[in-house]
């Protein structure tokens, strides 16, 4: 389907720059609550993480759904997978989510909730970008919507991040670094932790509205990495800006990536009996996880980069447990979308029940060396109508005979060619992937 504003993702760009503006986003509001109340709706939730431009796209959404009739309960800063789980129990018709995810404050964006805290339909966000090329119109004053701050958000998610794991989990005797990225998780997961017993520190936990996701949260671990080392720590636990991804750093230092994680937690579910269908990751998933699952007789399917097509995969396959390596983890029988704290509560409990440590959980799968370059091209292209790149593929292919993969794929925000190649041997796998690069850059280089 051809859209007009949404991504895959929703609608994400630069604060200021259209369509990431306040003029928009009251339209957008309006063009919402306009298709919503064909529904009957009657209310939508609003949430946000900790990025200084909410405020003003919080207040512009709220106008516009009330011009539209519709009544409005703000959730202020939360988790994105709590505003997901706050949609459903408080049985609003929508959730909509202020964040830019892990990107830098300069950035923001927009997505949506169904009432069953899953991601919109495609053919109610057509319907919103079809009301969104129409005059606003505001309803008579009798009919405005109202908007109620809901007080007790926070508890009601903690306690529900505390009811995925047994009720007789305790972490007390874990030592445990957090880093919340300054973003909405700030003052949920530590909270979370030290309620089921654990020694928590805290780092990325003093929001100011500029600092989300800067030198700290799950795509920059190194400072959680030395706090890990200094404090002598069990763990440690990264979120990013939303806190719908986590990665962790085990005891050594080492990072532990969400390949790892999901390995961990498909390994538990099965021990436990309670892992129904393959387990779902993608194209960039390591084939190390791949291999691990299958020594362990757990099936395993790729499905295209991003939660949307993971979530689509594991409803085909019957499966409950997908996810990607960059910590997106979806554990469907526990919520309806990717969730930090919850997935990093998955690990935590098979840990405390074998009493063993993290680097020892993750022993069972073994990582293959993956390289990537990116090469930028002038236009899209189609990758299986130029022979000189398919032969190229085919040649590397050969010199791995069977013990690693290639994947090229068009970054779908960028023009380029995300060359990948992953295998046993390191050195092999850097210089098949810099030939590789090489033959696309000469065939389709801008």
């Amino acid at each position: 389907m051809a859209r007009k504003y949404f991504g895959t993702d929703g609608i994400r760009g630069r604060v200021g720059e259209f369509p990431i503006n306040a003029e928009f986003m009251l339209k957008l509001g309006w063009a919402t609550g306009r298709v919503l109340g064909r529904q009957e709706a009657t209310r939508v939730v609003i949430g946000k993480d900790t990025r200084i431009s909410g405020y003003m796209f919080e207040s512009a959404l709220e106008a516009g759904l009330s011009a539209a009739g519709i009544d409005i309960r703000l959730l202020g800063p939360m988790p994105t997978p709590g505003i997901a789980y706050l949609t459903r129990t408080l049985h609003a018709c929508a959730g909509i989510v202020i964040s830019a995810s892990h990107n830098p404050y300069q950035d923001n964006g927009i997505k949506f909730f169904s009432a069953q805290g899953t991601k919109l339909a495609d053919e109610v966000e057509a319907a919103i970008e079809a009301e969104l090329d129409r005059p606003m119109q505001t309803v008579d004053s009798s009919r405005l919507g109202k908007a109620e701050r809901v007080e007790d958000a926070r508890g009601r998610y903690i306690e529900f991040c505390k009811s995925t794991v047994p009720s007789s989990l305790s972490l007390k005797d874990l030592k445990i670094v957090l880093d919340c990225a300054n973003g909405a998780t700030y003052h949920v997961a530590p909270s979370v932790l030290d309620e089921l017993g654990a020694r928590v520190s805290t780092i990325g936990t003093e929001p100011d509205g500029l600092n989300i996701n800067e030198g700290c949260g799950s795509t920059q671990p190194r400072n959680l990495q030395a706090e890990v080392l200094r404090q002598g720590a069990d763990l440690g636990i990264a979120l990013d800006g939303d806190g719908d991804r986590v990665i962790m750093v085990d005891h050594k230092g080492e990072v532990v990536d969400g390949d790892e994680l999901l390995f961990i937690i498909a390994q538990s579910r099965q021990q436990s009996g309670m892992l129904p269908g393959p387990v779902v990751g993608t194209l960039m998933t390591n084939l190390g996880l791949e291999h691990a699952l299958a020594s362990l007789g757990i099936g395993f399917h790729r499905a295209s980069v991003g939660d949307r097509y993971v979530m689509e995969m594991l409803g085909e396959k019957g499966g409950v447990l997908g996810g990607e390596s960059s910590g997106h983890i979806i554990c469907l029988d526990r919520t309806t979308t990717g969730d930090g704290i919850v997935s990093a509560l998955q690990v935590l409990a098979p840990m405390v029940q074998k009493g063993v440590s993290l680097n020892e959980l993750k022993q069972g799968m073994t990582k293959y060396p993956q390289h990537m370059i990116n090469v930028p091209v002038e236009r899209r292209v189609d990758l299986d109508d130029c022979p000189p790149v398919q032969d190229a593929v085919r040649e590397v292919e050969s010199v791995l005979d069977g013990r690693g993969r290639v994947l090229l794929r068009p970054s779908g925000t960028e023009p380029l060619i995300r060359v990948m190649v992953e295998g046993e041997d390191g050195r092999l796998v850097k210089e098949q992937a810099s030939a590789l690069a090489a033959v696309v850059e000469q065939a389709l280089g801008a």
